[in-house]
């Protein structure tokens, strides 16, 4: 689903011309008025759940400084680079640190590979009763949520424009989320390998590093430092991904809805491009000081979740309104039912929730 999400943004990008932002525009103006209130929320929330993640992970490293004080060295890092940084910077930082977060995390896997053979059977895909509305929700969370409609930005610092690259997208997409389902795969069977039938429960802001320190114990010392390291690694990607990117979503928010004569180009240097930096960066520090950091990420995730089916259903209409990119793709079909299998996980999710809430 993410990839159809994501080679969707790609896609109208390159054939239409325009950004997603004026795609949601030409919808009508609640598109654009859900976009404002969603990115807003969802900046104040993400910036504290970013940082937080990154936090778990060094605090584990460097206990000498507590998860608050990590956490906001990481919102600074991340709001620095992006502030002072070119993307070419940005784009090798975030290259380095996606080497770094596959080698050690599936390296991390494959030594506990030999481990599985009694254990096999556990590997066909079931859900526990009751864990449907979890698994949807951790959609949110896993391989970008609003990050992946600033995809169309990245194309443009590339100098990728013209559907002679759409091929080159769905290459690009391909080979992101192969190595986001590998890491996720690395993670499931290191769990797996690990946890299963011990009888030992991880949980809260302490799960990190309990299940660190099995690593280290079943495996060698060093092992727990990799994947210490990998843990980070990924967090880190996280948040400069989203510190970069979803400003160019908002600087072309206020660039559309005050019709503003600003060319794409030059979002990154809009006062709007520079206020949500610092709207990802300092309120929400104030979140760190409730000390829950686990339950931002999960917050995280749950609000990630609910832009998913509105990216699905809006990419669903503009990639086949032919006054708005010219030629349907031959690929259509198979986005189209793709996109439609999002819209209808997310249904159930929605569904659920609701009932939860209300019917308690």
């Amino acid at each position: 689903m993410k990839f159809a999400l994501n080679e969707g943004v790609g896609r109208w990008h390159l054939t239409s011309g325009n950004t997603i932002l004026e795609g949601w525009h030409m919808m009508g103006k609640w598109a654009t008025g859900y976009f404002g209130v969603y990115s807003v929320i969802w900046g104040f929330v993400y910036g504290a759940a970013g940082t937080a993640s990154c936090a778990l992970a060094l605090a584990a490293l460097f206990p000498q400084l507590s998860l608050t004080q990590w956490a906001v060295i990481h919102g600074l890092a991340g709001f620095g680079l992006v502030w002072w940084g070119k993307y070419k910077t940005f784009e090798k930082v975030m290259n380095w640190l996606v080497g770094i977060m596959f080698i050690t995390v599936v390296g991390s896997a494959v030594l506990v590979v030999p481990q599985l053979g009694d254990i096999v059977d556990t590997a066909v895909p079931t859900l526990p009763e009751g864990s449907l509305v979890y698994a949807l929700g951790l959609i949110g969370g896993v391989g970008g949520s609003l990050t992946m409609a600033s995809y169309g930005y990245w194309l443009q610092e590339n100098k990728w424009q013209g559907p002679s690259f759409i091929r080159a997208v769905r290459y690009d997409s391909a080979v992101a989320y192969i190595v986001t389902a590998l890491f996720t795969i690395a993670l499931l069977l290191l769990g797996a390998g690990l946890l299963y039938g011990t009888n030992v429960n991880i949980s809260g802001e302490k799960g990190l590093i309990d299940f660190a320190s099995i690593l280290g114990n079943e495996l060698h010392p060093a092992v727990r430092y990799l994947f210490l390291i990998g843990f980070w690694s990924a967090s880190f990607t996280s948040v400069l991904g989203v510190w970069n990117g979803v400003p160019y979503l908002f600087a072309d928010f206020i660039r559309t809805i005050r019709h503003q004569h600003i060319s794409k180009e030059d979002l990154s240097k809009t006062k709007a491009y520079r206020f949500y930096v610092l709207w990802l960066t300092f309120p929400p520090m104030l979140l760190h000081f409730i000390g829950k950091p686990v339950f931002l990420i999960i917050a995280y995730g749950a609000l990630g979740s609910i832009f998913m089916p509105f990216m699905a259903i809006t990419l669903l209409y503009l990639l086949n309104k032919k006054t708005y990119v010219g030629t349907i793709d031959r690929y259509q079909r198979w986005s189209n039912f793709a996109l439609g299998i999002s819209i209808l996980l997310f249904i159930v999710l929605t569904v659920n929730e609701l009932k939860n809430i209300f019917f308690k």
